[in-house]
């Protein structure tokens, strides 16, 4: 069946790079965070495949691999649904990246030189320009090696993969909205003044930045502003 004008995504043409599952996995998680594809409705696997000019049986593989990471579920004979996310979710979500993040990347500023922190400047600054010029994919992609990057200086490979999991189970949907507003770049230089904190090793102007990072992302997480965290 074919999409009707309002119900098509824009959705890119897969190639032969990587794996067709792969590739559709990856435009698929594009489409979510962008807002293509919204939350409480249902897609179906053989309309998608033909937008993305393949066989059905790739994207339904991908979808699969979105279901166990909590990005959609399947709907008996019908497809799957992008997951909703109840203000609640994110506020608990929030509070675990909190309770794992914060108290880790203060604890990097004890030692600073012993840690590449430079390392991870090319990193912060290509969110900036992401942010600058409205690439959302290249933002996304740039902050998740940044955040991935400074947790994995720590050394704990599971407290990594925990903080991983949490992030993609709440998807950064306002990145469209705050970069029209011309907010986004904001956002995107507090992981240079985190930096920069780091190095100086001020705990404190760290834990401060951390914070406020977090409960930054936890606006562009949902419409809905987030409580101010306690002080």
């Amino acid at each position: 069946m074919a999409p009707s004008a309002e119900d098509r995504l824009d959705l890119p043409m897969v190639g032969e790079r990587q794996s067709l599952r792969e590739q559709v996995a990856d435009a698929l998680r594009a489409a979510l965070i962008t807002g293509e594809m919204r939350p409480g409705v249902v897609y179906s696997a053989p309309v998608l495949a033909a937008q993305f000019g393949v066989s059905a049986t790739p994207v339904r593989e991908a979808m699969l691999d979105l279901a166990k990471e909590g990005l959609v579920e399947a709907v008996r004979n019908k497809g799957f649904r992008v997951t909703a996310l109840s203000d609640q979710d994110l506020d608990e979500l929030t509070e675990l990246r909190r309770l794992i993040e914060v108290p880790t990347v203060v604890k990097l500023a004890e030692n600073p030189a012993t840690a590449d922190l430079e390392g991870l400047r090319p990193i912060a600054e290509e969110i900036v320009r992401a942010a600058e010029t409205g690439d959302l994919l290249a933002y996304v992609d740039a902050d998740l090696r940044f955040h991935v990057g400074l947790l994995s200086l720590a050394g704990n490979t599971r407290l990594v993969d925990i903080v991983r999991d949490l992030r993609n189970r709440a998807r950064l949907y306002g990145l469209d909205a705050l970069y029209r507003q011309g907010t986004l770049a904001d956002s995107a230089r507090e992981h240079l003044d985190l930096l920069d904190a780091l190095l100086a090793g001020d705990g404190k102007r760290v834990e401060t930045l951390i914070s406020q990072h977090i409960h930054h992302v936890r606006g562009i997480w949902a419409a809905q502003p987030p409580p101010k965290p306690a002080k």
